[in-house]
């Protein structure tokens, strides 16, 4: 691992909410130089020194015509390039525009770029004692469009307090899950991408500052995301995003690094994590995970945990292809539905033996083997749900947006969400 994929970028969350006024390559050298700041030793002068070959890796630029365009990529950040900062002042929103690099200075006898940061900026830079976000350069670094910066940067501010609380506490928990699942206004969107008078037509503003963001954001950093519109009336209000974070290896001590480099053991962890991926896939694919969704036992969120999802392709599936057999696909929805209806307040790690175990009582009972007219009915309820607007919208932990009756356009975007995932894992 090189320097550039170890450095953290810390940031104030006023500067993450604020309006980026700048395109893609200015807004990651900003990035880059942020991370080169010691927030324990604060630069002297706000000055701080970029290594070019370092620059170049980062852009993995290595074509003849690199300099120029470096030249370029400056000249554009120092014309053009500022932060429109908004804050919540005791006498109301105040905002403040602020030209981040105004001096940058190399050669080309020497490796050295000199940066000085505005001091204006320096406070959400440095002055961090609450209401930061911090975040991997690495993750920044191989993003490929403005939104996608933008929009990592939005969610890592949500996700990081949700993860911050839950360890530390002080929050309810349906605090909680409005951090790991963080909804905002179309509106507000608008003005954070910088969108406000462009992609007018809804489809194209959503391809360009959601869903190829997302993709890349699944795709390159630590993230999984899927999101859902929320309508008011016809038109769509704001979107509400569900974030899962993907699986990191634990590094215990120097016995981990000797295991590692065991033949043996890395073919076995090879083994473990392809029939992994090949069960999560199937996961994907089976109706039993649209049958979970509708019936409000499995959340969007959930479906991005690849654990979660082969254990219920091995350990649940197989059970319900067995019932089935017996009473067909409607007698397992039945059977999901009265489960739903439970109401059991099971955690996350315990939902697939929940699910197990319900079903194998179901097929130990006998009762499977009653007619069809004699059977228990049994009416699914709407769960917990908030009005917001005159909307209902689902308790997104265990009620997801997928309930009761699924429309052709929520049918739609499920196979979207599921195929996602599944070209994620083939990358």
């Amino acid at each position: 691992m090189n320097e550039i994929e170890k450095r953290k970028v810390v940031e104030h969350n006023d500067l993450i909410s604020s309006v980026a006024k700048m395109d893609k390559t200015p807004l990651k050298i900003f990035e880059l130089a942020v991370s080169c700041i010691d927030t324990e030793n604060p630069p002297k002068d706000n000055i701080i020194y970029l290594s070019k070959k370092e620059l170049f890796r980062f852009f993995k630029v290595s074509d003849n015509d690199k300099h120029s365009r470096f030249k370029h990529a400056i000249e554009v950040m120092q014309k053009q390039a500022y932060f429109n900062i908004r804050q919540n002042k005791e006498l109301g929103i105040e905002y403040e525009s602020i030209v981040p690099i105004p001096t940058v200075k190399w050669n080309s006898y020497n490796d050295d770029v000199f940066i000085r940061f505005n001091p204006d900026i320096m406070p959400y830079l440095i002055d961090l004692k609450n209401n930061f976000t911090q975040y991997a350069l690495s993750d920044v670094m191989e993003l490929n469009s403005k939104y996608s910066i933008i929009l990592y940067k939005w969610l890592s501010m949500n996700f990081n307090q949700y993860e911050h609380y839950s360890h530390k506490g002080g929050r309810r928990k349906e605090q909680l899950e409005e951090y790991a699942n963080p909804s905002i206004k179309i509106s507000e969107l608008r003005q954070l991408t910088d969108t406000v008078n462009e992609y007018k037509k809804f489809p194209d503003f959503r391809k360009k500052t959601i869903d190829i963001p997302i993709e890349e954001i699944n795709r390159h950093t630590h993230f999984m995301v899927t999101y859902e519109k929320i309508k008011k009336g016809r038109s769509i209000d704001s979107i509400q995003f569900h974030i899962a974070k993907k699986e990191q290896p634990i590094e215990l001590n120097g016995e981990y690094k000797e295991r590692e480099q065991d033949p043996a053991y890395l073919q076995g962890k090879v083994n473990k994590e392809v029939t992994q991926q090949a069960l999560f896939a199937e996961a994907m694919q089976s109706p039993y995970t649209m049958e979970l969704i509708t019936s409000t036992l499995l959340s969007p969120v959930e479906m991005t945990d690849i654990n979660l999802m082969a254990n219920l392709q091995q350990e649940v599936y197989l059970l319900y292809k067995e019932l089935e057999n017996i009473v067909g696909l409607e007698g397992v929805r039945k059977h999901l539905e009265y489960v739903s209806n439970k109401k059991l307040d099971y955690s996350k790690p315990n939902l697939v033996k929940y699910l197990k175990t319900a079903v194998m009582r179901y097929l130990d009972s006998g009762d499977t083997k009653q007619p069809e007219e004699d059977k228990t009915r049994y009416l699914k309820t709407k769960g917990n749900v908030k009005a917001v607007n005159g909307n209902k919208i689902p308790d997104h932990r265990y009620k997801p947006a997928y309930v009761n009756e699924t429309t052709p356009e929520e049918q739609k975007e499920l196979e979207r969400i599921k195929k996602q995932f599944s070209d994620s894992m083939k990358k």
